[in-house]
């Protein structure tokens, strides 16, 4: 993580950082611009807020022609949730911590706990960086890279051996099928402060259904929306 403004020092860095992602650009500043989180931001150097906004949709579209031409018997669903994975939070941070991006991301050390940047953060500048690729060498380089770099996380999904988001399965069946978005209420908190447990009930068009425990409200939610789901026998199989 670069926490200092020596100009060396973050040159340096770029020049690593582009052998990481086997992309070199030729405007090096749209690569600055990628890794300087809105905390580290300079008047010549802003935060890469707008190039995550980019980012986000060229990764959501090449994504999505990727997945249409790989399996072309899909079915739109089975397409839809193969992506959510594979463009979610969780996956765009493993991939940049994979390719050791937090080594070189410009942040203000109020954001560091215990040296570790939040995982949210890491996406959100694997999504800026998809951007300042596009924007530097096109759509055809851009497409190289994110395919290059999710490739293996489609694999993953597809032989079902990644972490399901429930909780998105629903929302998206539920969505589709009858345009409304399940809430979630906690019941019951037990337990101390270190050691809480929730009890968390799945919420479907102002209807009260399955009910689920964890240690976390978002574990708890999951195991919900999961019992949701296999009590209406929905397929959650990707």
């Amino acid at each position: 993580m670069i926490v200092t403004k020596d100009k060396k020092e973050v040159i340096g860095k770029l020049v690593e950082c582009q052998e990481q992602l086997e992309y070199f650009f030729k405007n090096i500043n749209l690569l600055e611009n990628a890794l300087t989180h809105t905390s580290f931001k300079t008047y010549f150097n802003p935060s890469n807020e707008r190039l995550e906004f980019l980012g986000d949709a060229v990764l959501g579209m090449v994504t999505s022609e990727y997945l249409y031409n790989r399996f072309p018997d899909f079915s739109e669903g089975k397409l839809t949730k193969i992506k959510s994975v594979v463009v979610s939070r969780t996956t765009l941070a493993k991939v940049g911590i994979d390719m050791n991006l937090t080594r070189y991301i410009s942040v203000g050390k109020g954001l560091m706990t215990n040296n570790v940047l939040p995982k949210s953060l890491i996406a959100n500048v694997l999504e800026a960086i998809i951007a300042a690729i596009y924007i530097d060498g096109g759509l055809e380089e851009v497409t190289n890279f994110i395919i290059n770099k999710l490739e293996n996380e489609v694999d993953i999904v597809c032989n079902n051996q990644h972490e399901k988001n429930y909780k998105s399965i629903l929302q998206h069946f539920c969505q589709k099928q009858h345009g409304y978005t399940p809430k979630y209420k906690i019941i019951k908190q037990t337990g101390p402060d270190h050691k809480k447990m929730f009890e968390v009930v799945a919420i479907l068009d102002n209807v009260e259904c399955s009910k689920g425990y964890g240690n976390c409200k978002k574990d708890a939610e999951q195991i919900a929306a999961k019992k949701t789901l296999e009590r209406f026998e929905l397929n959650i199989d990707l």
